[in-house]
């Protein structure tokens, strides 16, 4: 197989077990049984277990963020691409279990407000990925005129209170009703009604 072949089928095992364990509890050697190889061989891939942790996140994270870019992009109503951005950006982690309850265990994967965000680089595509909706519907006439920077950084924080309290606090059931609501409201003062 090739290297990145390789990579994912690394990175997917490492979640498993990272999520199962936790980063303290996990070990190079469960690691590299899950794989069904030794740990020698591991160490081709990871030069340690805190680099395949952070590593094998980025890699969860950035899998989340390109399926939502994916389902954003099957869109052509710029209302219906930012309304399945904010639903798929929450959603997603309803469906991987695995990156779900790693993130429960290690909330600094993604904290609401970090002195440094370990994975600063791709939260800040997440608010690109905001702020280019918002500019394509300002151009369009679908939206009003705002601030798009300010505005995809303030929608990004409520995307992660969502994200906090659903999935790290485990109150998943509260927040879909609150979801609908939230997005309502954010929509409601963003479009401009359609012309007669």
């Amino acid at each position: 197989m090739k290297k990145r072949e390789d990579s994912q089928i690394i990175y997917k095992a490492a979640l498993s077990v990272f999520s199962r364990f936790g980063y303290k509890k996990t070990t190079m050697e469960d690691i590299a049984g899950e794989l069904g190889m030794t740990k020698g061989n591991l160490y081709l891939y990871a030069r340690n277990k805190k680099s395949l942790y952070r590593d094998t996140i980025s890699w969860g994270l950035r899998r989340w963020q390109s399926r939502v870019a994916l389902a954003v992009e099957k869109e052509n109503d710029l209302r219906l691409k930012f309304e399945v951005l904010c639903h798929k950006a929450i959603d997603y982690l309803s469906r991987d279990r695995e990156l779900h309850r790693l993130m429960a265990k290690d909330p600094g994967i993604f904290p609401m407000f970090p002195d440094k965000d370990p994975f600063e680089s791709i939260n800040l595509d997440s608010i690109a990925m905001i702020r280019d909706i918002l500019e394509q519907g300002i151009r369009e006439k679908a939206f009003r005129t705002v601030d798009t920077h300010q505005i995809s950084q303030v929608i990004f924080l409520i995307y992660k209170v969502f994200i906090i309290e659903a999935y790290i606090r485990g109150k998943e059931e509260e927040y879909n009703q609150m979801l609908s609501e939230t997005l309502g409201l954010m929509t409601q003062g963003l479009f401009i009604p359609p012309a007669p």
